[in-house]
Formats: C-alpha cells, sequence, structure tokens
C-alpha cells in the first residue's frame, strides 16, 4: 500500500529565516516534491538571473518593482503572478529593498510545451 505524501505547509516568515540562498542558488530553496521546487527569491540591488530550464511561477509576496519580460516592464506588488515558461529572458527591476517572491519550478526540463 502507497503512503501518500504529508500536507506541508511553510509560513512566509519561516521561509524568510531558512536564508541566504546555498552557494550556487539565487533563491532559498523551500519545498520539493517530484517535479515541483518552491524556492524564496529576495534579490539585493539588482536581479542576474539567466532563462530556466524549466517552466516557473512568481508569486511577489513584499514589495514593488517592475518584471521585465524580454520585451516589456509591467509594474508588480504583493499579490502578483507571473508565469515564465522555459527559456524566456526574464528579470525584476527598480525593485523595493524588501521584496520577497515565491517562485516555483515545475515540470520537465524544457517546459511542459515541449513536453
Amino acid at each position: 500500500m502507497k503512503i501518500p505524501a504529508p500536507i506541508v505547509h511553510v509560513g512566509f516568515a519561516e521561509a524568510l529565516s531558512k536564508g541566504p540562498p546555498p552557494p550556487g542558488n539565487l533563491a532559498v530553496p523551500v519545498f520539493a516534491y517530484g517535479l515541483l521546487v518552491v524556492e524564496l527569491y529576495t534579490p539585493v540591488g539588482q536581479d542576474p538571473q539567466k532563462p530556466h530550464t524549466r517552466d516557473e511561477i512568481y508569486f511577489v509576496a513584499r514589495g514593488e518593482g517592475f518584471f521585465f519580460d524580454g520585451d516589456k516592464r509591467v509594474a508588480v506588488r504583493p499579490g502578483s503572478f507571473i508565469f515564465v515558461p522555459a527559456g524566456r529572458v526574464h528579470r525584476f527591476e527598480d525593485f523595493s529593498s524588501d521584496i520577497a517572491i515565491w517562485v516555483a519550478f515545475y515540470g520537465p526540463e524544457g517546459g511542459e510545451s515541449n513536453g
């Protein structure tokens, strides 16, 4: 008989306390299960990220700024949701010093549209 995975709850304050990111990572790992990886991203100064090999979603939890999607900039603030397909240029710009963003990577390498 297969034992079901437990339900997991990680509060925002708990996720913030897990920092800083490990070497080689821009965000703090918070949870992983199967093809899902959830991290908390708190960039300082600038966002140096490069396109990722998996699809990802962002939820802005705190702070504000702009999100550049490779073509245009859009304002983001707490509650903003952003989907980025694998391989697309993107970054946060001109963000407040307190910005904190949940990021979830999921699906296969190359993104779901390629899977």
